[in-house]
């Protein structure tokens, strides 16, 4: 059974000096402790030291009790209080998380002996500056949005982190929800990557629950990231699961089924990618993919150009195509036909996206969530997980495998 957390206070700037209700305080890189004056009165090592101005931030703040147990103990930065841990004979306290870089702290701790005789111990001190160049860029969704049910959730990453440094990394992201659930962390490669970015990515092993709030939190600050480097900053999201909206597209009866909490609202017949296109890489690039997408952002209007051609060459093209929601890095969109109208519920005309009507189209951009799930059948190309974010086509056991930690998790709950 854990110990009993107790709240640390913060504090701005370093203090000069440290003592104990028995007598004064030693500094120096080790720890302070406090000198009892009565036989059987405890001592309380701080750790860092008081005055230390290049504390590790990795290793935290521990205090420790002799001759007695630890009561309150307090530390403070800029009026935050820091979480920490009491074991459970209550001689050992240590912080939750690392300490921020470069900021000031200050620590008082209480003992109490068997017979009631009591010492405080206080210490104020720096954690270093020394700051990795690896950094958190982004996290996605973004505050306050309400996405869909399949939305996965991206830590973003200026450059791609070191091997050594994932596992730390995972274990230091909390991640709640207000209905538990279960899923797992994958790294991505700038190369697997939608954007470019490498990232470390959640996936739910099912859908998210409608109708919920999920909060992370990544303690990045002070982790170690490189050789007597750690991360510069924490990062927060908080965001809202909305309806359950899903998306059925079939290639053969061209048909899109929108379905919102279980119940169909809508259906209209769509033009899907008409095929003939194989380039040097094997692929027909006017063939929509068969799988489960997710939209992944709206555009009002969007240029639209066939890959591997430039002007002139065979089947080029150069429109700008109104109401586009993306759901695949492929150029696939859910948009609004601009050609021949007999194609839509009739026949696959398309260079690879999915054309509706206009007033379908329009609605579907207004209407649908970020991490909605479009599910495409009956095309001969098939969707490759790492396009967009069609993480749902792997297994979910080897989406697990992607964790440096190797096992999933389950979030939290959250009030």
């Amino acid at each position: 059974m854990r110990g009993k957390a107790l709240a640390m206070t913060l504090v701005l700037g370093l203090a000069a000096a440290c003592g104990g209700s028995s007598g004064g305080g030693d500094g120096g890189g080790g720890g302070t402790t406090s000198k009892g004056g009565d036989k059987g009165t405890p001592q309380v090592t701080i750790t860092p030291a008081n005055g230390e101005g290049k504390a590790r931030p990795d290793k935290g703040v521990t205090v420790t009790a002799a001759g007695g147990t630890l009561g309150q103990v307090v530390v403070k930065l800029k009026g935050t209080d820091v979480p920490g841990e009491l074991s459970d004979d209550k001689k050992t306290w240590h912080s939750t998380w690392t300490l921020r870089p470069g900021g000031n702290y200050q620590v008082s701790a209480t003992a109490t002996s068997p017979t009631g005789k009591s010492t405080t111990a206080t210490s104020a001190f720096r954690a270093s500056r020394a700051t990795a160049a690896t950094r958190v860029n982004n996290v996605v969704p973004s505050q306050n949005e309400t996405v869909g049910t399949g939305m996965p959730v991206f830590i973003q990453f200026n450059k791609a982190v070191p091997e050594k440094a994932r596992a730390t990394i995972e274990r230091s992201v909390e991640i709640s929800s207000t209905t538990p659930t279960e899923g797992a962390w994958r790294w991505l490669s700038s190369g697997e990557s939608f954007n470019g970015l490498p990232s470390l990515v959640f996936r739910p092993k099912h859908p998210w629950k409608a109708h919920q709030k999920v909060s992370l939190t990544v303690h990045y600050a002070g982790l170690p990231i490189g050789s007597d480097v750690f991360g510069d900053r924490d990062v927060t999201r908080t965001f809202k699961i909305g309806d359950s909206h899903t998306v059925n597209i079939n290639a053969k009866t061209h048909r899109a089924v929108v379905k919102k909490n279980g119940r169909t609202i809508r259906t209209w017949g769509v033009s899907l990618g008409a095929g003939g296109d194989r380039q040097k890489d094997g692929i027909d690039h006017l063939l929509t993919t068969s799988g489960i997408h997710l939209t992944m952002d709206h555009v009002r209007l969007e240029r639209m150009r066939p890959p591997g051609k430039k002007k002139g060459d065979p089947g080029w093209y150069d429109e700008k195509v109104p109401w586009a929601t993306r759901i695949s890095n492929s150029g696939e969109y859910i948009h609004q036909n601009m050609d021949d109208p007999t194609c839509l519920g009739a026949r696959n005309c398309s260079h690879g996206c999915v054309r509706s009507p206009a007033s379908a189209a329009q609605w579907f951009f207004h209407w649908s969530y970020r991490g909605d799930m479009v599910t495409i059948t009956g095309t001969k190309r098939g969707l490759i997980w790492w396009n967009g974010w069609a993480y749902w086509q792997m297994s979910f056991p080897k989406w697990t495998s992607g964790s440096a930690l190797g096992k999933p998790i389950t979030t939290t709950p959250l009030a």
